[in-house]
């Protein structure tokens, strides 16, 4: 079997709306390494998106798996649950940043959590408006991509988006944004167009992902959670991506001094396994009637059952402090090629939640094409990268925080010698 003649089949079968990085077709993955169908190896610097957090096939968590699948695979919880659902949610409402009393639902994707949050938020508050951050992703449903602040390729061509839906710029120093801009950005917006009384929700990612890896400034935080505490607003953090230990954190927003109303997350949850949670204060999150919230497959027991062990394997192998190490030795050594790299113009990120942001040798315009030779070049010496970034001038950095020490060191050669081949290209 040849990759080649696999992307063939997958031309004349799949969508073309399903973009695809890599035409890299995976047979089997443990750890921090892939292996193609025609038996080449590579290195997984992306972890299906920071969501094997844990490693391709961690042994507790296909242990987990492995007995849930000895005793039933689904029910829908609906209709005849089951405690490990509850024990989950037990562990989770006590996880998130706060000292308050929180409630959960399970669903399936992070989109689907990002939905149900602001269903939630709309539901307590009895408001319609929701506020979102330019740059930010939230997912491909309707709501998801209103929410969103990209177009291409999100909502490109797909009609109008959701009413209601209003979008601030986020911080970012290195584009000369700062939270006062942000702040009066929203001043303005409450000034000019919506009423603060019609706002159910603020949403935001405490690291932007698809953006580009710019955190949140913790003055930025402080003012959000002023002005929802001022006008009623429900504070929603999307830690779809960065939670479960990604940033040196469980949560992103441990690193903050305050906290969210509702926290989503998805990906890192169940350790590869589609589960989704919104969590959130237990007076908000009972606002919602019985059977407004929930779904068919809505946390899965096998779901379920990899998330515990997750858990578990991020306390017992200390992945928080693993990501913080992680992360300085591959922060470091980007550093070290900045000084010989002008198109290098930032290197940043918590944790191990990573990124290199790329320029014009003169540094003043976005160079996507100089970060696409650096991904191309990476993975035709075995390394999977991904590239994000409104410009697409951004490459993250993902590894599973189970990485192998050696793995480790090999994908950092593999790295600075990428880009050196992207600059003699």
């Amino acid at each position: 079997m040849r990759n080649a003649d696999i992307s063939k089949r997958r031309d004349g079968a799949i969508s073309n709306g399903v973009g695809m990085m890599t035409q890299i077709y995976v047979d089997r993955a443990e750890n921090s390494e892939v292996w193609d169908v025609e038996g080449t190896r590579y290195i997984d610097f992306a972890a299906g998106i920071a969501v094997v957090n844990t490693g391709h096939r961690h042994k507790k968590v296909m242990a987990a798996v492995e007995a849930q699948l000895a005793k039933f695979t689904h029910t829908c919880h609906q209709v005849l649950p089951y405690e490990n659902y509850i024990g989950l949610a037990e562990r989770l409402n006590t996880a998130v940043s706060g000292d308050t009393e929180n409630k959960t639902v399970f669903v399936t994707t992070g989109a689907e959590a990002v939905e149900n949050a602001i269903k939630i938020a709309r539901i307590s508050t009895g408001r319609p408006a929701v506020i979102a951050f330019g740059g930010a992703f939230h997912g491909r449903t309707f709501m998801g991509m209103s929410l969103t602040g990209k177009v291409a390729p999100y909502k490109q061509g797909f009609g109008a988006m959701m009413p209601d839906v209003y979008h601030v710029p986020f911080p970012i120093d290195l584009h000369d944004i700062t939270t006062e801009d942000a702040m009066s950005a929203l001043n303005k917006l409450f000034k000019a167009d919506l009423d603060p009384g019609r706002v159910a929700a603020i949403i935001f990612e405490p690291v932007q992902g698809e953006g580009g890896f710019y955190s949140a400034p913790a003055d930025l935080m402080r003012a959000i959670r002023a002005l929802c505490d001022e006008h009623g607003i429900v504070m929603i953090a999307d830690e779809v991506q960065t939670g479960f230990a990604r940033t040196g954190n469980l949560f992103a927003m441990d690193a903050y001094d305050v906290s969210a109303d509702i926290t989503t997350m998805a990906k890192g949850l169940a350790g590869g396994f589609p589960l989704a949670a919104v969590t959130g204060k237990t007076e908000i999150m009972d606002a919602a009637h019985p059977g407004g919230l929930g779904g068919t497959y809505g946390g899965n027991p096998i779901g379920i059952a990899a998330s515990h062990a997750v858990l578990d394997v991020i306390e017992e192998e200390q992945l928080c402090a693993r990501a913080n190490e992680l992360g300085s030795h591959l922060k470091q050594r980007l550093e070290s090629i900045r000084q010989r790299t002008p198109e290098i113009v930032d290197v940043r990120g918590p944790g191990f939640m990573v990124a290199m942001e790329f320029n014009t040798p003169d540094g003043k315009a976005p160079n996507p094409e100089f970060t696409n030779r650096v991904r191309a070049e990476a993975q035709s010496r075995n390394l999977i990268l991904l590239t994000c970034g409104v410009h697409g001038n951004v490459i993250r950095f993902l590894a599973p925080l189970t990485i192998q020490d050696d793995v480790f060191a090999e994908a950092l050669d593999i790295i600075e010698a990428s880009i050196d081949a992207a600059k003699a290209g």
